[in-house]
């Protein structure tokens, strides 16, 4: 696939396609039909011929050139299942679009620093697990890892000390960069209520307040998780837009592992 790719990549080998896709040619006229020299159209056919897209008659003194339709046919069904995998995917798609707008919203909003201080937000979740399950999901530092960032991150640090004044650190990293908060625990009622602070720690600096409530329902766990914003600075506007979609994708990320955890039980 990657040999067809670089051939059709082309605009001139994909005008010879075009044109052998209406029947055998010969190398003259192809060359007649192109305005190329016969020597650079040789070339690109032989190009196409390695890729295994044309084949070559010898007729006489002439060489005919005739395209081969299986090559074609599978490098077609290979684009129609990478457009397949983008219609499935179009959630994560709009996910990028909505953050994008939110950037772009935050950004004009952002004026001065502490602009966006006292911004509240609110999360609820009904997991599948009973509630000492969830605390050990937010406290257990390796089980916190397994669901705290977007799938597209690489946890290097993740803790939240279980105990008033323990330590609360996130640090994760994509190909793009490392991004760092810590704080500290300010509340640890076993296993209803947890409250702790984690302030971003760069130029791109705020801090958050969280609270987070496990209520034991039929089934499972209510979740609900209050986040504060404070000590906010101008260049801050992208990660307070991401916040919304951020805590959506790690909370979601959070009932497939407590789901799939309960469907291995």
């Amino acid at each position: 696939m990657d040999a067809i790719a670089a051939a059709l990549g082309d605009a001139a080998r994909w005008r010879l396609v075009e044109l052998l896709a209406e029947r055998p040619r010969s190398v003259g006229e192809l060359a007649e039909l192109t305005g190329l020299r016969q020597p650079q159209t040789t070339k690109h056919l032989q190009t196409l011929a390695r890729a295994g897209l044309v084949t070559v008659f010898p007729l006489g003194q002439r060489r005919v050139y005739a395209l081969e339709a299986e090559p074609l046919a599978a490098f077609a069904g290979r684009l129609a299942d990478l457009a397949k995998q983008v219609e499935a995917h179009q959630s994560e798609r709009d996910v990028v679009a909505r953050y994008r707008e939110a950037v772009e919203a935050e950004t004009a909003a952002a004026d001065g620093d502490r602009w966006a201080d006292g911004r509240a937000f609110g999360f609820e979740r009904v997991l599948p697990a009973a509630r000492d399950v969830v605390w050990r999901y937010w406290t257990d530092p390796a089980l916190l890892a397994s669901w705290w960032v977007p799938p597209s991150m690489t946890v290097t640090t993740c803790l939240l000390e279980p105990r008033p004044g323990g330590r609360a650190a996130l640090a994760y990293r994509d190909p793009d960069g490392e991004y760092r908060s810590e704080g500290w625990v300010r509340v640890a009622d076993e296993p209803g209520r947890l409250a702790f602070d984690l302030a971003v720690t760069g130029r791109a600096s705020f801090t958050g307040h969280y609270d987070l409530e496990l209520t034991a329902v039929p089934g499972g766990t209510r979740l609900r998780l209050g986040l504060r914003i404070t000590a906010t600075t101008v260049e801050a506007a992208p990660a307070i837009a991401g916040i919304e979609t951020g805590w959506t994708q790690v909370l979601d990320r959070l009932t497939e592992v407590l789901t799939k955890r309960k469907g291995q039980e």
